[in-house]
């Protein structure tokens, strides 16, 4: 380390600049400085835009924070005399003005060729009508002088679920205990039999966590969710299928310049900031002794974990059945499964923080004519991910995986290695069958030689599969995952499979041989 030493004289001169500079500062600031006087605006005020658009918010959801900038293009410092809403004190609307709270502002100055911000926030309760325009306007100074920018928001009205309130103490679920035998509680309830069907008539918004079932186990409940509904979860809010509880997503193809059929489940931001942010609620989950699960043409996304699944014993039934479903910007996992039994097709996967496809402890899995990408780089883990084990209190638990089919599948990612496996157990199997096909594992340090379960030459585990393939995706990124003509995904499908999926997720009619993936190739416009 290299320092620099002073003499006493030179301490004291260096002291004496550092006042001198200091004072010249002052005095350079002093000349500068002028108290201004203006004069009144001419209504000849420039704005950002002419309208502001508070985008789409739900009754009795605040808004996300929009901006406006007022310009003084004159020569002259002016002031203006008064901006305020047209509806007063009644307005639903909330301004800010130069860091100033309000909605009715006086004398408010802009130097020459300068500006000022202007925040504008709305909230909007009692909405009597399923969607109503909320309309009201900014007004600048008045008379001959007055100018106006118009404030926009599409107001929905929605069923709002959340926990009750008893003696200020929010009603909570037990969810089960930890390690340490602690109850493991959230903020939610169960849903009342009158509210186990979820219609398209208005969206629903979920405060807290709603469990299907009831607390003692009892009776059998399921939840229906039809057709074009939109279920929207606050920040930290999730849907729980519990013990005898069910989930029915009921949705439907779309078909372009009709109404929403399928079913979307995501956050309750409406703004276009929030489109695509990852980990706004908490997901799907099933619990141990959910029975007869399904979820037929949704999407899902930008959860935590897209579906969670827990289970204690496996049955011949699929815990979950999901076809022509999307699932998407996940800040964990796209499905994250322990010991379950999931039979999936035209299943879409893509924008997982951690994976897509994770399976724990075992299971049974059949996966067809799905696609599980990952536009996610720097993850520590394959997109498809499966172990045999697990650790709980420094014992390991380990189950074998009883089937393991992918057929017609298209396995790809960021990484060199998109498909992995751990195995702990000394007499657990991987009964196994990769079939047909496109698989990214790129092997560059040949990490994996010698491996059984990455043995790509073993007939009995691998078939027809296509390695590290040209995907030709129509945009990763934006999860426009149908492929391109020149996909090297075309035409590799097995007929076995295809018999069972004979339709792509867009429901068109696959063609023989098909193409891998949840997606029939198509001819991109330029």
């Amino acid at each position: 380390m290299y320092s620099i030493r002073y003499s006493k004289n030179q301490t004291l001169k260096m002291k004496q600049f550092v006042l001198f500079i200091s004072i010249i500062g002052l005095i350079s600031l002093a000349s500068c400085r002028k108290d201004f006087s203006t004069i009144p605006s001419t209504g000849q005020l420039e704005f950002s835009k002419d309208t502001v658009f508070l985008d789409t918010i739900f009754n009795d959801i605040g808004s996300s924070t929009y901006m406006l900038k007022v310009y003084n293009r004159s020569k002259n410092d002016i002031s203006i005399p008064n901006i305020e809403l047209n509806d007063g004190e009644n307005s639903r609307y909330r301004l800010n003005v130069d860091g100033i709270p309000g909605k009715s502002f006086q004398d408010i100055d802009i130097l020459a060729q300068d500006s000022i911000f202007v925040f504008v926030e709305v909230t909007v309760k009692d909405v009597s009508d399923i969607e109503l325009v909320y309309e009201d306007e900014l007004v600048f100074d008045s008379g001959d002088r007055q100018q106006d920018v118009k404030l926009v928001t599409l107001v929905k009205d929605a069923v709002f679920l959340y926990p009750d309130k008893n003696d200020g103490i929010i009603e909570t679920l037990l969810l089960g205990v930890d390690n340490e035998g602690e109850e493991i509680r959230k903020q939610g309830r169960y849903l009342t039999d009158e509210e186990l069907i979820f219609t398209k008539d208005r969206p629903y918004v979920i405060y807290g966590h709603m469990m299907v079932g009831t607390p003692d186990n009892d009776t059998y409940k399921t939840l229906i969710v039809e057709a074009g509904a939109n279920i929207h979860f606050h920040k930290n809010s999730g849907l729980y299928i519990g013990e005898k509880g069910s989930l029915q997503v009921q949705g439907s193809l779309n078909i372009e310049g009709q109404p929403q059929t399928e079913v979307v489940f995501q956050g309750d931001r409406l703004e276009p900031v929030f489109e695509n942010e990852a980990g706004q609620w908490d997901g799907i989950n099933f619990l141990p002794g959910s029975v007869n699960n399904s979820i037929h043409y949704a999407t899902i996304k930008n959860s935590t974990t897209g579906l969670f699944l827990l289970s204690n014993e496996i049955n011949s039934t699929p815990t979950l059945e999901v076809s022509n479903t999307q699932i998407y910007n996940q800040s964990s996992y796209g499905i994250l499964s322990f010991f379950s039994n999931i039979k999936a097709s035209n299943l879409v996967i893509n924008n997982c923080a951690g994976a897509g496809f994770v399976a724990i402890v075992g299971g049974i899995y059949n996966f067809t004519h799905c696609t599980i990408a990952n536009s996610v780089h720097q993850r520590s883990i394959p997109n498809i991910w499966l172990r045999d084990n697990i650790t709980i209190n420094d014992e390991l638990i380990t189950a074998s995986f009883h089937e393991l089919n992918f057929t017609n599948c298209v396995i790809d990612g960021s990484s060199n290695i998109e498909l992995g496996f751990d195995q702990q157990g000394t007499d657990t199997v991987f009964n196994m069958h990769f079939s047909n096909n496109l698989i990214k594992f790129n092997d560059t340090q040949n990490s994996f030689e010698g491996q059984a379960l990455y043995d790509f030459n073993n007939t009995d585990l691998y078939i027809n599969n296509v390695f590290n393939g040209f995907l030709d995706y129509k945009n990763l990124s934006l999860n426009e995952l149908i492929i391109g003509d020149n996909s090297d995904a075309k035409g590799k499908a097995s007929l076995e499979g295809t018999l069972l999926v004979p339709f792509d997720i867009l429901g068109k009619t696959r063609a023989n041989p098909a193409d891998v993936g949840a997606y029939e190739s198509i001819i991109f416009e330029e």
